[in-house]
């Protein structure tokens, strides 16, 4: 496939891509699109980076009828941010059509008018529940990255959306990872479903790739990437861009810089820039000391293998959301994933970092952060998070040596004496998914208690058992009550009815246990 018109694309939305960029459709959109303008459900195991949007977004334009003043299609993430975001680009695509797209929460004119409306599940509820947002034209749901749906808002809010919609409503739902739970709802509501990219099995190991992490614009990144690795005594840095015209920008931005840049080959100046990999490789063949860099994500596990099979030196740019992309891209083709951060520029201070980091472990009590940080080990590699901790270690903690730390922990800690500690009853457990880390962030979250003022979480099948500190067991159970954890509404007491100093309360009577 070639172009969006081999595809079958309407031409308006064939330009509105062109426009944004887009002119070869990526191998998730080839197989996905026509799917999707058919009115088939669909899962799409993938994520940002693989073309994911506009693999639902072109179907979902060529489907919808512009000028309906009522939603024909609802799209739910996880937050405002990606409604928001989500939306514009949607906007940006619907530009020559004349589809209305607006995202609740956020500045957009009558937006229960939109053609295609992105909301969060909280947000979408909220309108239906009021009879403010009309359900009834509904004909396609979206439910994008479905994972991070069940992390922030839990994927029983999204039943209870599809509870107002039409019978025979579009099924579209992106997710990477497709985790436990998410599989568990696309198999309760999702009959009849085509499943992309097809699972490939026997994938033998190729070596590895490594990945620089960074905000937009892209170039500049690369531009850091490409003064380290020519720093390191690379002779050559190939940089692969999407298009002609981005390698174009990107060009015109590492001159800006005073880094020449030409044609794949070109001798005379240190860095390359390419589209198509096989052209590329077969005008460096010979070349020795290039390392190759690729400015956009590879959208697929063909244009990875082909860029960067030539060593494990090579270095992809990625945004954050598109980590889980590329780990998805290594995994279906046999590459690992390695980090590749920035040089520090101050070795004293990664000297003091370090040495704060070494003195913690062996002085403080680490299980409960452990704890919290534990669902996010599912989805990203340890010495990212620690690199994470570390970055707000840095703007928030002075480092070893730069003056003493307040303490923060409780006043019975500080005082030096040890604790009494206080057993909490909550209403959520393991037939909810619950994870000790889902427990621990929601009581560290709304209360504000640091991680060590809990103790042992004790995970049932329709319940949990939590030690807190007892100094603040009554603020924890007053922010976890009327909270939702895993989509469940929680209720939080003592385990056994006591005697206290606090206000009295009513005991919850056992048998609603």
């Amino acid at each position: 496939m070639q172009s969006f018109e081999d595809l079958g694309t309407a031409p308006e939305i064939t330009e509105a891509l062109a426009a944004e960029g887009i002119e070869t459709p990526t191998p998730l959109q080839e197989s996905a699109i026509p799917v999707v303008r058919q009115g088939n459900n669909i899962i799409l195991e993938a994520g940002p980076g693989s073309g994911v949007h506009a693999a639902w977004a072109v179907g979902v334009l060529e489907r919808v009828e512009a000028g309906g003043l009522r939603p024909s299609a609802l799209v739910l993430c996880a937050t405002r941010d990606t409604a928001e975001r989500l939306a514009e680009s949607t906007a940006r695509l619907a530009s020559r059509t004349d589809h209305r797209v607006a995202a609740l929460g956020s500045s957009w004119v009558l937006p229960e008018q939109a053609d295609i409306l992105f909301a969060t599940v909280e947000d979408a509820l909220a309108r239906l529940t009021a009879g403010s947002l009309p359900a009834d034209a509904v004909s396609i749901l979206v439910i994008d990255q479905a994972h991070l749906v069940e992390e922030t808002s839990g994927l029983t809010g999204v039943e209870k959306v599809m509870d107002y919609l039409p019978p025979g409503t579009q099924r579209i739902l992106s997710a990477l990872p497709v985790t436990e739970a998410v599989s568990d709802f696309t198999e309760r509501h999702f009959k009849r479903t085509m499943r992309l990219p097809t699972p490939e099995t026997g994938i033998p190991s190729r070596g590895s790739v490594r990945f620089r992490i960074g905000p937009e614009p892209r170039e500049a990144v690369a531009l850091r990437v490409i003064e380290d690795v020519l720093g390191d005594g690379a002779r050559h840095v190939l940089v692969f861009c999407r298009t002609e015209d981005r390698a174009a920008d990107v060009g015109d931005y590492l001159t800006l810089h005073g880094f020449a840049a030409g044609p794949p080959g070109d001798e005379s100046v240190p860095v390359w820039l390419g589209v198509d990999a096989l052209e590329a490789r077969d005008a460096v063949r010979g070349i020795g000391s290039v390392v190759v860099v690729s400015c956009d994500a590879p959208a697929d596990p063909d244009t990875l293998d082909r860029r960067h099979s030539h060593g494990d030196d090579g270095v992809v740019v990625v945004l954050p959301r598109e980590v889980a992309h590329l780990r998805h891209l290594g995994r279906r083709t046999g590459y690992g994933t390695v980090p590749f951060p920035p040089r520090p520029r101050s070795h004293d201070e990664i000297d003091r970092l370090r040495r704060t980091v070494e003195a913690a472990l062996e002085s403080e009590d680490t299980a409960p952060y452990m704890l919290a940080l534990e669902p996010l080990l599912d989805r990203y590699d340890a010495v990212e998070v620690a690199a994470a901790a570390l970055a707000l270690l840095r703007r928030k903690v002075p480092v070893a040596g730069a003056g003493p730390a307040t303490p923060t922990g409780p006043k019975e800690e500080r005082a030096g004496s040890a604790p009494a500690w206080a057993k909490l009853f909550v209403t959520v457990g393991e037939r909810d998914g619950l994870r000790k880390g889902d427990l621990l962030g929601a009581i560290t979250g709304e209360t504000g208690v640091p991680g060590d003022a809990v103790g042992r979480i004790d995970i049932k099948e329709s319940h949990t058992l939590v030690e807190v500190h007892d100094s603040v067991a009554h603020q924890v159970i007053e922010a976890l009550n009327g909270t939702t954890i895993k989509g469940r509404s929680v209720r939080a007491d003592f385990d056994r009815p006591r005697k206290s100093s606090a206000p009295a309360r009513r005991p919850r009577p056992r048998q609603d246990r």
